[in-house]
């Protein structure tokens, strides 16, 4: 099965414009640029379109991609003084002190649970979940994928996928391993019953590397030839009994679930 995750999105958006008819305010969602990259004006988009659907108003704050951090870490501070949640735009210039930058995210506003402080509450047990994680957990519950017990292999130790992707399988009672992008990744993925992958490095997925009936959730995105394309070679979707596409799979989700985390913050 291939899955819809843009109507997967709507299902949890229609719940939410029930939740936003109780609050009887106007509600903003921050969102901070340090890059031009066309990519990220590309996610920027489809958030402020998410946000449109609910009533949210996007304050948008770009910076040249010359911002020192220090400048940097005062507009985190000013945009989440006057927002209810924030959003930092990854990736940030390299010469940016990206760490500093994200613990200066206020836990209570921080939607993409990027700062130290929110990611420890998520290890702990906490309902904040970062966007991707979740996206993941409601995919596989929504599609009666039983987690406990299941071995996952995660490909990709980024902080966006990898890292809380792990975490959250781990909290569900799978057995998890973790491994980056350049490892020997089939002698471990031919005998997993979950595969995630989160490296961004185009293919690294082939049908030989997995076994028939496995579940494979590819949450890496890459360009290849002008196009947004996932870790998996599209046929290994022929041997999984879930596959999720790039695009149009777990990113949509995963916006609709920053916009649940804001909800989920503001009733706190």
């Amino acid at each position: 099965m291939i899955i819809d995750g843009r109507a997967l999105a709507e299902s949890v958006y229609a719940e939410l414009v029930a939740a936003r008819a109780q609050i009887p305010r106007a509600i903003k969602l921050g969102v901070l640029t340090a890059s031009h990259d066309p990519a990220i004006e590309s996610f920027v988009r489809i958030k402020t379109r998410a946000a449109a659907k609910l009533t949210i108003d996007m304050v948008r704050v770009e910076t040249s991609e010359g911002v020192q951090t220090s400048e940097l870490l005062g507009e985190v501070e000013r945009l989440a003084a006057r927002t209810d949640g924030i959003i930092v735009q990854l990736p940030l210039p390299s010469h940016i002190d990206c760490d500093r930058i994200l613990r200066g995210i206020p836990s209570g506003k921080d939607v993409d649970v990027l700062s130290p402080e929110a990611f420890g509450m998520f290890k702990a047990g906490g309902v904040i979940v970062p966007p991707v994680a979740a996206a993941i957990v409601l995919i596989l519950e929504h599609s009666t994928v039983k987690i406990s017990g299941a071995r996952a292999v995660v490909v990709g130790e980024g902080r966006l996928v990898g890292k809380p992707a792990a975490i959250i399988l781990k909290q569900r009672g799978a057995s998890v391993i973790s491994l980056k992008g350049g490892q020997d990744v089939a002698s471990y993925t031919r005998d997993a019953d979950i595969i995630v992958l989160g490296a961004g490095s185009s293919g690294i997925l082939k049908p030989e590397m997995v076994k028939l009936g496995a579940v494979v959730i590819d949450a890496g995105t890459s360009e290849l030839g002008g196009k947004l394309v996932g870790d998996a070679d599209p046929l290994v979707a022929e041997k999984c009994t879930l596959f999720t596409p790039v695009p149009g799979g777990v990113g949509p989700v995963a916006v609709a679930m920053i916009f649940r985390n804001l909800f989920a913050l503001i009733g706190k």
